[in-house]
């Protein structure tokens, strides 16, 4: 038996289909071989999702491969390129098309907007008027709650929900999808901008630096999209989203406690040890009345002492002149804007991904990132779930969540002048509960316990650190694991289910077949050069603990590679 077949190995053409004799063996391993990865010197073809190599004498009829109508270097990295960039192809159907039509399927393809319009019904309208003004009546309250969070003016948390949803409607690919503020990213950005001004120093230049922050964090997400580089976010795994976003309601539900208690003054550190220790240092400002009724929501009017403030009615004013590129700011608002766009888009993706799953839909997550980077440009800063159970049908919904939006504006904004700030953390802490995702960690725990040690150490690096600690650290783990999966993949010996064509791993499946002239081994990863030394010598020691095993039995004739 050879492992390793000589330069002029054969290989089976397609048009010439010849078949092993291996008794008993499923007959999809009964497969023409193609030429591929010849300068490992193996041979393999791609049938189905499976990849299988075989090694060994075969008595068949051979073709000689001919490698000499290979294809230049540029039309390889082109295709290389666009595999990885355009895996999806989506101008495919434009091929051949007049040059109007391409023009319009490009303006299609960017603005999605003018793919559903033409068949928007007054049947769909009917439950995205529903959907729309659910999710308004959500956005007012957390709007002016996750604007006191980042410490910005109330106003600027209701004008957080005007424009961006008109945004959406036009660039965006999720007909679930309804944008607005979160938690997560107002009180980072919030800590991050804190450092060098903070908001009680100089109020109105903290407010410039927010907006030229969420300015910079839309230009890197349009930016993703429009290269298409939607590839980077997926290094934001959902364990380490898991682990961030758990660890990010528990810093968020900390800091509620000055609103529950009526504290004056509290810690701008995001880590809990922080807020511990202000809460104690603090403890004679605590007022009792305004934790009751931060659990008993009864009489708060009667009560509570601290307001919103007054809330200017009329729509948001133009802000580009408020924007500050100060060469002592830049550095502080890249980092903020660099972790803000990336944490943004992997959550609203994962979203509608999700959600889009129930509907059957396709979410393009480059789409998504040029649609949130124009967002953020336009009206610098999810009641995702909400707009879902609330039967929208389109995009629709965002449109009329803003129009909701402008007549709140226009109308009746004075009227939240009254709101109490007791009141305010309560809906944020409700609504923080809800990201602690408890099932999911032990579910994580469960199937992968490296995947849960991302989580754990997000979780815990976000709440006794920093938040950004906390995501690095996580990422880190994340990318060493995927490394350690490629360059140390697992290999098991296969085995046949009697009675199916299906073939699975021996110590799962203890009775399962195993024919004794042949070893089936299945590697978890593509071979390449950081894996070829380390797969080599696992191979030969299954082959070695094989004839090891069958001794004078029989002779182990032929070793099929699984790479699938």
């Amino acid at each position: 038996m050879r492992l390793f077949p000589p330069p002029n190995f054969f290989a089976l053409s397609v048009a010439e289909t010849a078949f092993v004799n291996l008794p008993r063996l499923s007959p999809r391993l009964y497969l023409p071989l193609l030429s591929s990865c010849a300068s490992q010197g193996c041979l393999g073809d791609r049938i189905g999702h499976h990849r299988f190599a075989v090694m060994g004498t075969l008595d068949v009829q051979r073709n000689k491969v001919n490698f000499s109508s290979g294809r230049t270097f540029l039309s390889s990295f082109r295709n290389g390129l666009k595999e990885t960039l355009l895996p999806d192809d989506p101008f495919r159907y434009l091929k051949g098309k007049s040059a109007c039509s391409v023009a319009w399927g490009y303006l299609k393809y960017f603005v999605p907007i003018l793919e559903w319009a033409p068949r928007y019904t007054f049947a769909k309208f009917r439950f995205d008027l529903l959907a729309g003004i659910t999710i308004a009546s959500v956005a007012i309250p957390q709007g002016i709650s996750y604007a006191r969070l980042a410490n910005l003016p109330p106003i600027i948390g209701l004008y957080s929900s005007f424009i961006p949803p008109l945004i959406y409607a036009v660039f965006g690919s999720s007909t679930n999808l309804a944008v607005g503020t979160v938690a997560g990213a107002s009180l980072f950005m919030g800590s991050i901008i804190g450092t060098v001004v903070p908001a009680t120093a100089d109020p109105q230049l903290y407010t410039h630096l927010f907006f030229t922050a969420a300015f910079f964090t839309g230009v890197i997400e349009a930016a993703l999209g429009i290269f298409r580089l939607g590839i980077l976010v997926d290094f934001l795994s959902r364990s380490t989203i898991t682990g961030f976003m758990g660890g990010t309601a528990v810093i968020v539900i900390m800091q509620q406690f000055k609103g529950f208690l009526g504290l004056k003054h509290f810690t701008t550190k995001t880590d809990v040890v922080s807020a511990v220790r202000a809460l104690l240092a603090n403890r004679n400002q605590w007022r009792w009345e305004s934790a009751a009724l931060g659990l008993c929501f009864f009489g708060f009017l009667l009560f509570c002492k601290h307001l919103v403030g007054p809330l200017n009615k009329g729509l948001n004013p133009v802000s580009i002149t408020d924007l500050k590129f100060q060469s002592n700011y830049i550095g502080t608002l890249l980092k903020a804007s660099l972790i803000s766009a990336f944490l943004a888009l992997s959550e609203g993706i994962a979203v509608g991904r999700s959600l889009g799953m129930l509907k059957n839909e396709q979410i393009d997550g480059n789409k998504e990132m040029i649609a949130f980077g124009l967002m953020n440009i336009v009206g610098p800063f999810s009641k995702s779930a909400v707009n879902y159970h609330a039967g929208c049908r389109t995009s629709m919904s965002n449109v009329v969540m803003s129009i909701c939006m402008m007549l709140v504006l226009l109308f009746l904004a004075p009227l939240f002048k009254y709101t109490p700030l007791v009141a305010l953390s309560a809906i944020i802490a409700v609504a923080m509960i809800g990201l602690i995702e408890y099932e999911e960690a032990y579910r994580l725990f469960k199937v992968d316990k490296f995947d849960f040690l991302i989580c754990m150490s997000a979780f815990f690096g976000v709440i006794f650190y920093s938040m950004t600690a906390g995501l690095l650290i996580s990422v880190c783990l994340a990318v060493v694991r995927s490394l350690l999966y490629i360059a140390r993949p697992s290999t098991c010996k296969l085995g046949g289910i009697e009675g199916t064509e299906m073939y699975c791993d021996v110590e799962q499946y203890p009775n399962s077949y195993v024919h004794p002239d042949i070893l089936i081994l299945n590697l978890g990863s593509p071979i390449y050069y950081a894996n070829a030394g380390y797969l080599k010598e696992r191979i030969l020691r299954w082959v070695e603990e094989e004839e090891n095993t069958k001794k004078k039995d029989a002779d182990l004739q032929y070793v099929i590679l699984d790479m699938g």
